[in-house]
This record gives structure tokens, sequence and C-alpha cells, in this order.
């Protein structure tokens, strides 16, 4: 299911000044795999194209509007959990030359426990980030081989929960209900899956590019499709 947009169209907003803490709702319903009790049925929503297009222009309407776009797109292109987007570096991004590589080479340390891989570059997203890079560069102090992607106005890096509370933010002010900063890597991982057989692949390549340890992991961040299930029972 798409995240729902509780809005026809979209008006002058403004940023939520406060913070809260998001509220966390805990599943009876759970099942277990290899050792990990996991709830079903509370699943960050899944973003339609349309949606991603509302989110990245209006997060370009903020301060900081570089860098927004490159967490959203960090989020729906890459694929990055909240606490890989925080952590990103910009040596993890470029090249012996310090130019935008053609892969994220994300290490375990900012990710999470082995997940660390390499994904390649979306090309909207690299353009983000060379032009994130040129921005960066003229601040003052700023050093490629230990600078974060993703800076704050009193900080050279941010939190996973900062990342999160962004993202509960700007999803309610454009009106998306049952989206987090889950839904974006839920969409990403949930194309993958859709369209990697068009290229030669398999949901093994979906798993890596997740950072997943294993395949049924995978398979519960995809997003079913109602249209394809209705036609599949016409031609079965």
């Amino acid at each position: 299911m798409s995240c729902r947009n509780s809005l026809k169209g979209i008006g002058p907003l403004e940023m939520v000044a406060k913070s809260t803490p998001p509220v966390m709702m805990i599943s009876t319903n759970r099942w277990k795999y290899n050792g990990l009790v996991m709830a079903l049925g509370k699943q960050a929503k899944v973003l339609s194209k349309k949606q991603i297009e509302q989110l990245l222009w209006y997060v370009g309407t903020l301060r900081r509007p570089l860098r927004n776009e490159v967490i959203v797109m960090l989020s729906v292109r890459a694929g990055l959990r909240a606490k890989e987007i925080a952590g990103l570096t910009w040596t993890m991004v470029t090249d012996a030359d310090g130019n935008i590589s053609d892969n994220i080479h994300l290490t375990d340390k900012a990710s999470k426990g082995r997940s660390g891989r390499i994904i390649p570059l979306n090309m909207k997203l690299r353009q983000k980030l060379e032009d994130l890079l040129d921005e960066e560069k003229q601040t003052r102090g700023f050093d490629l081989s230990s600078a974060h992607v993703v800076t704050t106005e009193r900080a050279a890096k941010t939190s996973a929960q900062s990342i999160v509370n962004m993202f509960s933010v700007w999803y309610a002010d454009v009106g998306l209900i049952g989206c987090s900063s889950h839904s974006g890597r839920r969409t990403f991982i949930t194309n993958a899956a859709r369209n990697i057989s068009t290229v030669g692949g398999s949901l093994r390549d979906v798993q890596m590019l997740a950072g997943h340890s294993s395949l049924a992991i995978t398979q519960r961040y995809i997003e079913g499709d109602e249209a394809a299930r209705a036609k599949i029972v016409e031609i079965v």
C-alpha cells in the first residue's frame, strides 16, 4: 500500500519547530526469523512516483535545500537506512581524485551490523551529491577526508534520530499519512525487486543492494502489486 495523501494540493507550509520523539506502535502479531522477533502489519508505506516528486519539491523550498534533497534521494534512490544516511561520509561517495564516484562504498561502521555494501549511484542522486559537494567546499574548514555528507547548522554531523525526525516532519507537512524514514528504503527495495529481472538480475541482487543478511528479510520489504495479482489469476 502506498502512502495516503491527506492533501489535494500543497499550499504554503511551515516547518514544525518542535521535534517530538515518534511513537512506536507494537503489534501483537509477530513472526520470528533466525532469533529476531519482527512485527507484522506495521511496515512503513511505499511511496508512489508522484509522492516522491512532491516530497522532493517541498524539501527544496526549505532551508538547506540541496542537503534535504540528498537526504530524500539517499533513502528512495539508494535505499539507505536513517543510521546510514547520518553516518555517510564524503570518502564513501568519492574516488581517489575527490570526485563523486560511481558507487556508494558504505562501511559496516556506518551501517547496521555487518551490512556494509557497495551501491551503484543513481544518476540523479549523483548530480545532487556533486552539487552538494561543491557547496560544502565553500564552507570554512571543510575537509573531504573526514566530513560527513549530512550536516546541520550547528554540527558537523547528525544522528539517526535526527534523520527520523526530519522525515516525520516532512511527511506530515506534505500530508503523507503512514510514511516514515523507512518508506524511502521500502520504496527502493520494492521498485528494485519489480524491475531487477528486466536487467538480467535476481532477488539476490536486490538483497545485496539492501544489505540484508537473508533473502527472506528482503522479501518481507517488498510491497505486493494488486494489479499484477489480478492479471496473473486470469493467465493461470
